[in-house]
């Protein structure tokens, strides 16, 4: 158990002391280029389902 709370010690000094934390305006031009890459992202995968949807529908209609 000692091992354990000196991993747990060792680890909160580490984010305490050593780890660099972003400002806020960094993580927020992050957070809304993330937003908007996403937002892109499930535009075109949805636009590709409505127009395979539609061609296949088209496609097995003919026959």
């Amino acid at each position: 158990m000692n091992s354990f709370i000196e991993f747990v010690n060792a680890s909160w000094d580490e984010v305490r002391h050593n780890v660099t934390w972003p400002k806020l305006t960094d993580l927020q031009s992050s957070t809304t280029l993330v937003l908007l890459g996403s937002l892109i992202f499930a535009a075109v995968v949805g636009l590709m389902d409505f127009i395979f949807e539609n061609a296949l529908s088209f496609l097995y209609q003919s026959f």
